[in-house]
């Protein structure tokens, strides 16, 4: 495989229309219609528990509770309440986005939906923005990168895993039904790649999710035009620190920002409404920071005095056993990328069944 791929104008939902009425936006045709052979269906049944499965021509869901063949839901619509062959009910429905990146096939942990919420809106990514970004992971985050950008923007994502880069490649053709036409993605390292591929000032934003973004400052600075978005997605407070800390010792970018998200549901059922006693708590840190002119260096915010050197010890802590990473073994690799191409197999206008 050659060191970048270029996503070429996939035909379904970007074409005009036979009668001459605007195109649809990559993906659309793929959210809409009956259910067809290849996609992915949510069942939720009469207690609410869910699977996800891929619909198959003489497939079967079984349970302890029977089973239910798939040519049940073949040519159905959206939001239809099938029976199997005891009389259980399930609901089906297509999966959200933020079902999807959790259901998909993985190489890599997904940035989660809270965090990729949080991105798109504080990063600013908006509809024709040149965005980059690296640690593509399995897709997650490209995702919502490119439903931002739309089909008249553009991504740029660098990976240096190609079996990463395989598995993103086959979430994000089965989300959007086919190769983005918005979306590119290379293999090497970003501070390396991005200065090749951007021309200087260029990019409206950048996002990085990986191990060292302070790594990354001068790619950045080159890339960036002035006012254009850096934002960063870390898991620890190491991390975190060092990162900052680069930035402001940098003198080209504005003072940085830091936050986390959390997420925590309700238990909804008559007069008995309370919190959830499980929450989606720490995912990771959010750090953004912007680019300033060209020659102008940043106003330092005054603060009192605490240390911001690193010892030789601080230095040799960023490793991915140090923070928490676990190693993907090649086998597992290889079953996500076969996992997510096989998702690419829909059917188009299957017979509608009432």
């Amino acid at each position: 495989m050659s060191s970048e791929t270029a996503a070429p104008t996939a035909s379904t939902g970007t074409d005009e229309a036979a009668n001459g009425s605007p195109a649809q936006p990559m993906g659309a045709a793929r959210r809409r219609g009956p259910f067809r052979v290849g996609e992915r269906v949510q069942l939720t049944d009469e207690r609410g528990r869910m699977n996800t499965i891929t619909l198959e021509v003489g497939g079967a869901f079984h349970t302890h509770r029977g089973f239910l063949n798939h040519d049940e839901i073949i040519g159905k619509v959206d939001g239809s309440v099938v029976s199997n062959n005891v009389g259980q009910q399930y609901q089906t429905l297509r999966p959200l986005l933020s079902d999807f990146v959790l259901s998909m096939p993985r190489g890599a942990a997904v940035v989660y939906p809270k965090d990729a919420a949080q991105i798109v809106t504080m990063a600013d990514i908006f509809p024709g923005a040149r965005v980059v970004e690296a640690g593509v992971g399995s897709g997650a985050l490209s995702i919502s990168l490119l439903r931002a950008v739309g089909d008249g923007g553009y991504l740029h994502s660098f990976e240096r895993r190609e079996e990463f880069a395989d598995i993103a490649r086959g979430n994000v053709e089965t989300i959007f039904g086919g190769p983005h036409p918005a979306w590119q993605i290379s293999l090497g390292d970003f501070q390396d790649e991005v200065v090749k591929a951007e021309a200087p000032g260029s990019v409206d934003r950048v996002v990085l999710d990986m191990l060292a973004p302070w790594e990354c400052l001068d790619a950045v600075a080159t890339v960036l035009a002035p006012g254009g978005v850096w934002i960063n997605y870390v898991a620890t407070v190491t991390q975190l620190s060092r990162t900052a800390e680069a930035i402001r010792a940098d003198g080209r970018f504005t003072e940085p920002d830091a936050w986390e998200s959390m997420v925590r549901g309700w238990h909804l059922e008559g007069l008995a409404v309370r919190p959830d006693h499980r929450m989606v708590a720490h995912t990771g840190f959010l750090l953004v920071t912007r680019r300033l002119a060209e020659g102008v260096t940043g106003i330092s915010v005054k603060r009192r005095p605490s240390k911001t050197e690193f010892s030789e010890e601080d230095l040799n802590a960023w490793t991915p056993a140090s923070v928490g990473e676990r190693a993907v073994s090649d086998k597992k690799l290889r079953r996500a990328a076969r996992d997510a191409i096989a998702g690419t197999n829909v059917q188009d206008d299957p017979p509608v069944t009432n």
